[in-house]
């Protein structure tokens, strides 16, 4: 039982006692009764008539959330017992949701039963056994729920009573670092059934050494025919340290941030030479003599010189003097109208360096070869 009327301090006063003759009337109205406030008896002798006045001639004050049982307006008689239970204000936090109670339980679990609050499993912000004093309680009450969480790839159905998302990880005694993400937030209240997810992050630094690539500087050269090409600087590339940012979230790579780049060693640039010279129309000539035009006789056997002569390559250029596939010098290869296509054998085609070998060969025979045995 919870309320009842406050109390009507009787003034109903004792003259008609006073009135009344001798002292045998007097204790025809003296009455024993037992008095018992929040399960403490005392018995007392009152010469009231109802249970406000033994109330009141015992200085006990009630109030509208206190029980009097009987009534404060019921009479009294010899050998009666009186019940008084005071109210204690109590105000119960259940998973967030504040209300409060007046009860006259004199302690915390009697007050959670007599209220009807269902505890079983949960945590209590004070002991079970505590006294419910006066003054009242403020009390929190955690019940159990089960969270669905997401951990290190793995999937678990776990019962908590952490009131928050922190409050159930610190219950797990799972440690979240300052780079991981929680879903929900931390501070998020839980509810029965929630999904809590948690993945691990780990960013990095990592620091790499890489090349720079070298620009290319084209000079335009009217000595070389447009599909030629001659280097005069080779390009050098450069090196750089590189600085990144690398994020990890549950072991896979997620993301990459450049942060820093310093360059160790400047490339160097390539110059390189482009023709400009248009090459002359030409005609095919067979027969061995000099003359205008493209003459490719003895083309097979021309081949198998430049096989044993340069491995092969119509360009080659190693400095030593002699240039392309057939290893001419520069004196022979201008004597021998070589200059018509380039001004190195090297840099003339095949079919040019094999019609001034043909001009040469109609002269002085396979005799300024070293490798005409292999003709």
């Amino acid at each position: 039982m919870l309320l009842s009327r406050p109390l009507r301090h009787a003034a109903q006063g004792v003259a008609a006692l006073v009135v009344a003759a001798g002292s045998v009337g007097v204790a025809h109205y003296d009455k024993a009764v037992q008095v018992s406030v929040d399960g403490q008896p005392t018995s007392v002798h009152v010469l009231g008539s109802t249970v406000a006045d033994v109330l009141d001639k015992q200085d006990i004050e009630v109030g509208p959330h206190d029980v009097v049982v009987p009534s404060l307006g019921s009479s009294v008689d010899d050998g009666d017992h009186i019940s008084v239970r005071y109210g204690r204000k109590l105000t119960v936090t259940v998973d967030g949701q504040t209300k409060e109670y007046w009860t006259t339980a004199t302690t915390v679990d009697s007050a959670l039963k007599d209220l009807g609050i269902r505890a079983e499993g949960a945590v209590l912000s004070a002991s079970r056994s505590q006294p419910l004093g006066r003054g009242g309680l403020t009390l929190a009450v955690t019940t159990p729920k089960k969270v669905v969480f997401v951990a290190d790839g793995k999937k678990r159905t776990v019962t908590t009573t952490g009131t928050t998302v922190f409050g159930m990880l610190a219950e797990l005694g799972v440690v979240k670092k300052v780079d991981d993400i929680v879903t929900p937030a931390m501070p998020t209240a839980l509810d029965d059934g929630m999904k809590v997810v948690l993945k691990r992050v780990t960013i990095k630094k990592v620091t790499t050494t890489e090349p720079v690539a070298y620009p290319v500087t084209k000079v335009k050269d009217s000595s070389l025919y447009k599909d030629q090409t001659e280097v005069v600087t080779a390009g050098k590339k450069g090196s750089k340290t590189v600085v990144r940012q690398k994020t990890w979230v549950d072991g896979k790579l997620t993301t990459t941030k450049v942060l820093s780049q310093k360059v160790l060693k400047k490339p160097v640039a390539a110059v390189v030479k482009v023709g400009t010279k248009s090459r002359p129309t030409t005609t095919r000539d067979a027969g061995n003599t000099s003359g205008a035009g493209i003459n490719l006789a003895n083309a097979a056997m021309w081949d198998r010189i430049a096989q044993c002569e340069s491995g092969g390559n119509w360009h080659i250029n190693t400095g030593n003097g002699y240039y392309g596939g057939l290893q001419f010098a520069t004196a022979s290869w201008l004597s021998n109208g070589g200059d018509d296509f380039a001004s190195r054998a090297d840099l003339a085609s095949r079919a040019e360096q094999i019609t001034v070998a043909n001009r040469y060969y109609a002269k002085a025979g396979l005799g300024p070869w070293g490798c005409a045995h292999a003709a």
